[in-house]
């Protein structure tokens, strides 16, 4: 027969596995919560808002999506208003001087006369005009996927694509591009545009 002073030993093993257990579950979770959180906290300052009131601004204006202009922003200059190309795209939506000429012809308030390609770097504007250019080439090829394109190539290179049916099956869409910075370039600015939706639209 055990003795009572047994009898607890053999009590105690149990009781310490199963406070080694609850221990070791504890530190687990929150490692698990740690994780998550960081994980969180980089994802979000990977597709950061920055720049909100501006974008949402111009996304009212010109009736763009405010996702794709987040997701061509982050394609183009991942938010750096400083941001000039090999080829003298300026800004946080890289316009080229061209492209600026380009847009001023769409304006009609008198108060977009007064501003010159140097002025393009103010984030505000650089935004406005990208936003614009966005706007007008979705209203002229009515697909965004080609829009993105001719965002990246030109309208002149996108007309000639279309037409070509090694690059579009009905004029109107691209199934692929011979540029393959372009091919890149739209895939990657409708991955980042779905990261933006996905973390932000239900918020």
């Amino acid at each position: 027969m055990l003795k009572t002073k047994d009898v607890i030993q053999k009590m105690k093993t149990p009781v310490k596995i199963a406070i080694s257990l609850v221990i070791v579950l504890v530190m687990l979770v929150a490692a698990a919560f740690g994780m998550k959180y960081a994980y969180n906290s980089y994802v979000y300052s990977t597709y950061p808002l920055k720049y909100q009131n501006d974008v949402e601004a111009a996304a009212a204006k010109y009736n763009v999506d405010k996702y794709l202009i987040y997701g061509v922003i982050k394609t183009e200059s991942n938010f750096d208003p400083n941001a000039v190309s090999h080829a003298g795209a300026v800004g946080l939506m890289q316009l080229m001087e061209g492209s600026f000429e380009w847009i001023q012809t769409f304006y009609v308030d008198e108060e977009y006369e007064k501003y010159t390609f140097d002025d393009i770097k103010t984030e505000s504007l650089n935004i406005d005009y990208g936003t614009h250019l966005l706007s007008i080439l979705l209203d002229m090829y009515d697909d965004e996927d080609v829009a993105v394109c001719a965002y990246n190539a030109g309208v002149g290179n996108v007309n000639e694509w279309l037409k070509d049916s090694r690059y579009s099956d009905d004029g109107k869409t691209l199934k692929t591009v011979p540029f393959s910075e372009t091919e890149n370039y739209r895939h990657i600015v409708a991955q980042n545009k779905s990261c933006y939706e996905q973390l932000y639209k239900n918020q």
